[in-house]
């Protein structure tokens, strides 16, 4: 059974989707708690499945790395097999990322390399681009620039806006991580293997 830490800054929509995933006895993986950076409204469908919550502000600290130790010692009690950004909109230090690599995968929203960054669907809309997706990858020390791990695209309606065209990919993004986190289970996916 493969244990998970999962972190959120939002609405927690990917979020609730792999806990509905992981409350089938059949699924190969299991949430042992969310984290945040915030009081994120995510947080209550981790409540309402009776996961343990934590939130460690970044402006408590005084660095970053401060934070991420704290951050790291929150996620540490909980011994995970892996750390799942889902919405986490804040770069991880080198000594988090170093301390985790390759078991730290992030959810981002557009076909990477192109569009990296907290803007990606506003990003590939001012581009004029006619296709996004949804990206999983192994998380680094650049900002959504890791080793990927799964990859779906998607057309992009003329004259969506950024709202509706966000809430399309995350429609695409809940499948997509529950299919890939219950294939790092099986051993399909090897994130040794795809970080080397």
């Amino acid at each position: 059974m493969l244990s998970i830490v999962v972190l959120i800054s939002g609405t927690g929509s990917n979020l609730k989707a792999l806990l509905e995933a992981c409350d089938n006895p059949l699924y190969p993986a299991k949430v042992l708690a969310v984290g945040a950076d915030r009081a994120a409204e995510g947080l209550e469908h981790a409540e309402l499945f009776d996961k343990t919550t934590f939130v460690v502000q970044p402006e408590s600290f005084d660095s970053k790395d401060e934070w991420a130790k704290v951050l790291a010692s929150n996620i540490d009690i909980h011994q995970p097999d892996l750390i799942v950004l889902a919405g986490f909109m804040r770069v991880l230090p080198k000594s988090f990322v170093d301390r985790y690599y390759p078991r730290i995968i992030n959810l981002h929203p557009s076909l990477l390399p192109k569009f990296p960054g907290a803007h990606a669907v506003r990003d590939a809309l001012a581009a004029g681009a006619d296709e996004t997706g949804s990206t999983i990858h192994i998380v680094d020390a650049g900002v959504d620039t890791g080793p990927i791990i799964a990859q779906q695209s998607m057309a992009i309606a003329p004259g969506i806006g950024e709202h509706e065209l966000h809430e399309q990919i995350k429609k695409i993004e809940k499948q997509q991580l529950v299919k890939t986190i219950e294939s790092i289970a099986n051993g399909e996916i090897k994130l040794e293997e795809i970080a080397a």
